[in-house]
């Protein structure tokens, strides 16, 4: 089966991040609405809250134009010592939020890669766009997806990474660049990281075939038009979208991201098991102290944050995913950010297609 949504039925050349606990079915709809794609970050719900987030989205919409998207880890190894190590370390923080330490962390988010019950939500659903995360799920997988219609895209931070994406089959590549905010697409975590920034990257996967997204780093109109100049196909922008009100974040989130100064983000593991970029806190400087022991695998140190951070509350704890331009976020509706950005966009480039139309 033919996709059903190509990039050029965009009004607006700019992509939602899927931001998995950030972005809502309301921040979709209304992205999708105003001519950009909504898109839903699936990683960290289980199948029947994926169900009822897309149906809402759907409901929103009236349409299918959205995109979802599925974390595809290698399912985390248990390894008791090691996470009794970290929650030793962990331990005075619990006191100071005045709880104890849990006895005891595990895998709170299953992979798409084994998660039979996700795939049968996202196949009834028909979202338009499918995108993967962190590496790819099998090929049975991918034809299932395909046969149903979806155009599939999924991350890549080096070309190696791309050329698997392109090898499978995938429609689309996102290049996400070391600026961007959350959790760091690279497939294997352990492994070497080449850190490029958007710019690079995008510029060593154009000779691949497939229409190249670019992200990270891309705040408004005149950023996201340098890309598509330089020859993306469409943007992705996630940080741009945590300070509208549709946006799941918190006060605290909001008040952090509002506050942002320059080289306020950091790379780190120490929240979630998986180098990711967020706003800088108590839990990320623990992380990188030279007394931190290793830390269990993805995602079961990110149980151990969410509790600590349940207990405690506020910022010293939480994941504040931020790109390295947090400084520059605009809090506006979503509908009126794809305006501003369309507008923005065609300043710079006005010859794009979408603003000699009118769209």
């Amino acid at each position: 089966m033919s996709p059903r949504f190509q990039l050029t039925d965009l009004g607006v050349p700019v992509i939602q991040a899927p931001m998995a606990g950030t972005a809502t079915p309301h921040l979709a709809a209304e992205v999708s609405l105003a001519g950009g794609l909504g898109s839903l970050g699936l990683g960290a719900a289980d199948a029947a809250q994926a169900a009822a987030m897309m149906a809402e989205t759907r409901a929103r919409l009236g349409s299918d134009r959205y995109g979802v998207n599925l974390f595809c880890h290698r399912p985390a190894q248990a390894d008791p010592a090691r996470e009794m190590a970290w929650l030793d370390y962990l331990a005075p923080e619990f006191r100071r939020a005045g709880a104890e330490p849990p006895t005891g962390i595990a895998e709170v988010y299953r992979s798409f890669v084994a998660d039979d019950e996700m795939l049968r939500a996202v196949l009834a659903a028909r979202p338009a766009l499918v995108s993967f995360h962190f590496g790819l799920p099998s090929a049975e997988r991918i034809a299932a997806l395909r046969d149903m219609g979806a155009t599939l895209a999924a991350t890549a931070t080096s070309r190696a990474e791309a050329l698997a994406i392109r090898d499978a089959g995938l429609d689309l590549i996102v290049a996400q660049g070391h600026e961007a905010g959350g959790h760091r697409g690279i497939f294997d975590p352990d492994g070497p990281d080449e850190c490029l920034p958007t710019a690079a990257l995008l510029a060593e996967l154009l000779d691949l075939g497939l229409p190249v997204i670019a992200a990270g780093g891309i705040m408004d109109g005149a950023d996201a038009a340098r890309h598509l100049v330089a020859g993306a196909a469409a943007v992705q922008m996630g940080t741009a979208f945590v300070a509208c009100p549709e946006s799941a974040a918190s006060e605290a989130y909001r008040s952090r991201l509002a506050g942002a100064q320059p080289g306020d983000t950091v790379m780190t593991r120490a929240i979630s098991g998986r180098p990711a970029r967020g706003l800088a806190n108590r839990l990320t400087a623990l992380g990188a102290a030279p007394e931190a022991p290793p830390l269990p695998d993805y995602p079961i140190t990110y149980d151990a944050a969410k509790r600590l951070h349940a207990a405690a509350g506020g910022s010293d704890y939480a994941a504040q995913w931020a790109g390295t331009q947090a400084p520059r976020a605009r809090a506006m509706p979503a509908a009126d950010l794809l305006e501003l950005l369309g507008r923005e966009i065609c300043a710079h480039l006005p010859g794009l297609g979408a603003c000699q139309d009118g769209r």
